[in-house]
């Protein structure tokens, strides 16, 4: 086929399920815009972002291995052992061992063994059980996780004044919060991590008498990471309080190579429940 005026791409090939990728002579797999989807005929469906050639079908993946998936766009991939889980887009990467997942955009990634995430946007990587990620599409798409930011939620509860690493999202036994970037990377030397943390705690129960039940705070803790280092903390900061909250804190802690987890401490007898939400703007250099 020959090119239309005014367009430097042209269709390529049409993938069973009906999307047409396009290609400049050069590079193949490129996903056109609607102006160019439709001068040379085709549908294009500005809320998937896909020109196809007939109309698409939602398709139910049932493989053994790689079951119950519901898949819609093309050149979409859910490696071995990825189950229950939702994309609509475009050339979308589950890599595997994954459950209870969902993407809505391009080129995002979902890393091995990572459940319950949502992924939007482009060039997202998820790589936390309970992530939220909104991929930013950084420098002109170079690559998953070159760009985005993310949401963790992390709870426990504490009976003493020891240091306690917060339990990531839903789960009840895993408190490290990886950090390995999309390329696979374990020194991190490339990756830059800004985080801020809101985090309440609250007296429920103890035999203490000093302060009582209800009594509670509101602590914020911001950073700045690159590699291993914890660059320009802004320690802890106390954004409301009420009753005797002495001593009542949270720190960051590196874990094994590349990993880190969020510490509270509270205080001897008393039973207090810990919530936060951590906000992650990342981005690979």
């Amino acid at each position: 086929m020959n090119y239309r005026p005014g367009f430097k791409i042209k269709p390529d090939t049409i993938e069973q399920n009906g999307q047409v990728s396009f290609t400049d002579g050069t590079t193949t797999g490129i996903i056109p815009s609607q102006a160019a989807c439709e001068a040379y005929g085709y549908q294009y469906n500005p809320r998937t972002g896909v020109c196809t050639a007939f109309p698409q079908q939602l398709t139910l993946n049932t493989n053994v291995d790689n079951d119950r998936n519901l898949i819609n766009g093309g050149k979409n991939q859910t490696n071995i052992g990825t189950r229950n889980t939702f994309i609509m887009g475009q050339s979308n990467t589950i890599t595997g061992s994954s459950r209870n997942n969902l993407i809505i955009g391009n080129r995002n990634e979902v890393s091995f063994e990572t459940n319950n995430t949502t992924v939007l946007g482009s060039f997202g990587y998820a790589q936390r059980d309970g992530e939220i990620v909104m991929g930013g599409g950084a420098f002109n798409g170079a690559g998953a996780g070159y760009g985005q930011s993310s949401t963790i939620h992390l709870s426990v509860k504490t009976t003493d004044g020891n240091g306690t690493a917060m339990f990531v999202n839903n789960s009840t036994t895993q408190t490290v919060i990886k950090r390995v970037d999309a390329t696979g990377e374990s020194d991190l030397t490339n990756l830059v991590t800004g985080y801020d943390l809101r985090l309440i705690g609250i007296r429920t129960g103890g035999s203490s008498g000093s302060g009582a039940v209800d009594d509670r705070v509101l602590l914020s803790y911001k950073g700045l990471l690159k590699g291993r280092a914890n660059n320009s903390a802004s320690g802890v900061e106390t954004l409301a309080s009420r009753g005797t909250v002495t001593g009542w804190t949270v720190s960051f802690s590196l874990v094994a190579v590349q990993d880190w987890s969020i510490r509270v401490t509270g205080a001897v007898d008393m039973d207090i429940s810990w919530f936060g939400t951590l906000n992650l703007t990342e981005m690979r250099v």
